[in-house]
This record gives C-alpha cells, sequence and structure tokens, in this order.
C-alpha cells in the first residue's frame, strides 16, 4: 500500500475512534450499517470519477447524468414499462451519457472540465424538460413484481447485508481487477502518466478515455437507481453537488488530480473518510452550514496534499 493510502487509512481511523469517543450513538452496530449504506452512493460515483482522473480528465457531469437516467427510467416506469427493462434502460443512457462526454473531450478536443461543464448544465435542463420540473412518484403501480424489483435494489438485503453495500463491494471487487490486473486497466495509468508516449507505444488513447467516461456514466446511473428506490421517487434535483464529493473521495483517497497516479482502495477509504464525517457531523448536532464548511476544508486539505505529493 502506498503512503498516500496508509495516510488516508489511518486518518479514517482517528476520524472512526474520535467520533466514537464523543457519541456512543456513532459506535452502535446500526449506524455502522447506516453509515456503509449511505457510501454507496458517493462510492460508485466516486469509483467512475477514479477512472476518469486517472486517465487526467474529470467528469462534472455525474451528478445531472444521474438525475437524467432516473428521470428516464421514472418516466418509463410510469408509463407502464416493468422496472427490470426500465432500469436497463436507465444504465443503457448513463453509459451513453458519459459517452457524450468522452466524444467531446476526444473527438471534440474540448478541455475535460469545459466537456463536462456544458453537459452537466445540458443534461440538467433535459432532466426539468422530461420531469416539467415536478417529482416522479407512483412508478409501478400495482405491479407487484416491478415494486419487489424495484425496492430491493436500495431497500433490499441479501443475508442480512443491505443490497447497496453488496453493489459497492462488487464494483470496488471488479474494478480493482480491472485496474490492477488487465492490459485495460494499465492503459489507463499510461494515458494519464504520459499520453503521447502512451500513443507512441500503441494505446489507443480515444477508445480510452471514451471507455473511461461512459463507465463514469454507468456508474452515476447505477447510484441514481439505488436513490431511486430508497425515494421512491425521481426528482430534477437528484444528483445536484454530487460531483463534489466524489471528487473530493478521489482525492482524499490519494488519487493524482493530474491522472496517472492512484488506487481504487484509495477512493473507497475517501469515500468512508466523507461517510463518516458526514454522519458524525448529524449525530452531534452540526449545523449543515457549518458542514458544509468542514467539508470544504477537507477537501482543500486533499488538493493540497495531491500537490504536495
Amino acid at each position: 500500500m502506498k503512503k498516500s493510502n496508509w495516510g488516508s487509512l489511518i486518518a479514517l481511523l482517528l476520524l472512526v475512534g474520535i467520533l466514537a469517543v464523543i457519541s456512543p450513538d456513532f459506535r452502535s452496530f446500526d449506524n455502522i450499517i447506516s453509515v456503509l449504506r449511505q457510501s454507496a452512493n458517493n462510492g460508485l460515483i466516486a469509483f467512475g470519477m477514479t477512472l476518469v482522473i486517472l486517465t487526467g480528465g474529470i467528469d462534472l457531469s455525474v451528478g445531472s447524468t444521474l438525475a437524467l437516467s432516473v428521470t428516464i427510467a421514472a418516466q418509463l416506469m410510469v408509463s407502464g414499462i416493468t422496472a427490470p427493462i426500465a432500469i436497463l434502460v436507465a444504465l443503457l443512457s448513463g453509459t451513453l451519457l458519459g459517452a457524450i462526454n468522452g466524444i467531446m473531450v476526444t473527438k471534440g478536443r474540448l478541455q475535460p472540465f469545459i466537456a463536462t461543464l456544458i453537459t452537466l448544465t445540458a443534461y440538467s435542463g433535459i432532466t426539468f424538460i422530461l420531469s416539467n420540473g415536478k417529482p416522479i412518484s407512483n412508478l409501478t403501480k400495482d405491479d407487484m413484481f416491478s415494486t419487489h424489483v424495484l425496492s430491493s435494489l436500495g431497500r433490499g438485503s441479501i443475508l442480512g447485508i443491505p443490497t447497496p453495500i453488496i453493489i459497492l463491494a462488487v464494483a470496488f471487487i471488479c474494478l480493482y481487477f480491472l485496474l490492477h490486473r488487465t492490459v485495460f486497466g494499465r492503459r489507463v495509468y499510461a494515458v494519464g502518466s504520459n499520453a503521447k508516449a502512451a500513443a507512441i507505444a500503441g494505446v489507443n488513447i480515444t477508445k480510452t478515455k471514451l471507455t473511461v467516461y461512459a463507465m463514469s456514466g454507468f456508474f452515476a446511473s447505477l447510484s441514481g437507481l439505488i436513490l431511486l428506490s430508497r425515494l421512491g421517487s425521481a426528482q430534477p434535483t437528484l444528483g445536484s453537488g454530487y460531483e463534489l464529493d466524489a471528487i473530493a473521495a478521489v482525492a482524499l483517497g490519494g488519487t493524482s488530480l493530474s491522472g496517472g497516479r492512484g488506487k481504487i482502495f484509495g477512493t473507497l477509504i475517501g469515500v468512508l473518510i466523507i461517510a463518516v464525517l458526514n454522519n458524525g457531523l448529524n449525530i452531534i448536532n452540526v449545523s449543515s452550514y457549518y458542514q458544509d464548511v468542514i467539508k470544504g476544508l477537507v477537501i482543500l486539505i486533499a488538493v493540497l496534499s495531491d500537490k504536495q505529493r
């Protein structure tokens, strides 16, 4: 494990220890499960963000991608389409929306920040158009099968373990293998480290970047479906600001924001730090305004530490 990952892990353990001493409620088993369940949404988005940042890019549109793909799924279910088909369409939509970002970056030669800032605004506008600016509820109506499928995604459990935690764990294992045990993973690191050298070595830069942006969109839509299951309705503002937590988790996990260096394990630690911080501040009744300030300081520390490294 790299020093940056050790530092993140130590920071997580210290944070857990401090909050456990301050509040007995924090160290309860139910609260620990709640923290892990809540971390699933940001975790999935942060995993996709890690892939993009490793190639030297960034995806500011993940929140809007989440909202738009969920709105598409909700509209389909309201119109009578069964939940499994609507879920599949949402995942495909998220992947396509992510791929559009990749096309703008590679074929359009736009800076990732600019390209995804454009789609952040555009996807959000389309979401409001499709939903008429209102939440979409009563999704599965009297279809018990669809109701069960949708509810189990975010509120179900397997052997007592909440489904979102299982989904996060499976995603982590798959991405760990992909990044550290496959040719594609080596190409991702190569593109982020030195794109020109990677191209000379035969790496298809365009294909690699398109793939990671598409995967970022996929994970954003998967996270959105878990939220849809928990809330029971699709809101046009769903996902707003999620890109900041995802970027913060990636930075806290030791991934270089300039690309080429980082581990998916570090991102997982960063996700847990943010989840524990949010949960702990709520338990000790810290005002939401102060919470934003504290999270901002945490992001600042992560960025400064990345610059130092």
